[in-house]
């Protein structure tokens, strides 16, 4: 596939996906105004519902913009032991393997339905992807902590890899699929931590952009991220991620 990249210039077409649950407020207020603000405005943005249950396809309908589309999983059954840090670490991956099956772009973007985008996340990428022939790029992301907001920029990470909010890489690459099972491992157990472990040891060539492109902050009536945030709210979490038969 090297011969369709050589152009540095060119505009491609991005599919932009997000993975999403029953979260149709924070996807509305965050992660879709964030994408659709884009100073680079070749993108497509797929929406991808795993089973929603809640208004999400309503107002998803609601957004007059072709660009967006949206699918919703037919059904959300059984998948693994259904524990706070189960979900925590697989939940987003069948969805996100649907995702990766409907991409028509040339270069493949995620965010999570809670996140927020800088408005050049996708410009500024693109540019540096193109420049250092990279097949594969993430930059930096501020994430807030208990009130504290830090610029995580992985400087002593091997590979050096930003949050998969962070990530842009070539379209051939999605075959590269989300491991349902990755919540087995005994290291790199996270969806997305998984994933670019094996497109690190595959050789895919891989670039840091320092740059904040996004930022990771706690979903509201939370006061953290990541995986204590689901630990601090368990019971919660168990009740809303629970798998229907």
């Amino acid at each position: 596939y090297e011969h369709l990249y050589k152009d540095k210039n060119e505009k491609p077409l991005i599919s932009v996906y997000i993975p999403t649950y029953n979260r149709a407020e924070i996807l509305m207020q965050r992660a879709v105004p964030s994408v659709l603000a884009q100073t680079y405005k070749n993108f497509e943005l797929i929406i991808v519902g795993d089973h929603c249950t809640d208004n999400t396809a309503d107002l998803v309908s609601k957004i007059k913009d072709p660009r967006v589309r949206f699918y919703n999983l037919p059904t959300r059954e059984y998948r693994y032991p259904p524990t706070a840090e189960n979900h925590w670490l697989a939940g987003p991956a069948v969805a996100a393997n649907q995702a990766l099956n409907m991409v028509r772009g040339k270069w493949i973007a995620r965010i999570d339905d809670d996140d927020t985008w800088t408005p050049d996340h996708l410009e500024a990428l693109l540019q540096f992807a193109q420049r250092g022939n990279c097949e594969f790029v993430s930059a930096s992301y501020i994430a807030e902590r208990y009130g504290k907001r830090i610029t995580v920029d992985c400087k002593d990470e091997v590979p050096r890899i930003g949050g998969t909010q962070t990530w842009l890489y070539r379209s051939y690459l999605k075959s590269f699929k989300y491991n349902i099972n990755c919540w087995r491992k005994g290291w790199n157990r996270v969806n997305d931590t998984d994933l670019q472990d094996r497109f690190y040891k595959a050789g895919v060539r891989i670039g840091f952009l320092e740059k904040v492109v996004a930022f990771v902050l706690p979903r509201p009536g939370e006061k953290t991220i990541g995986l204590q945030a689901y630990k601090n709210s368990e019971e919660e979490k168990l009740k809303h991620f629970e798998f229907k038969e």
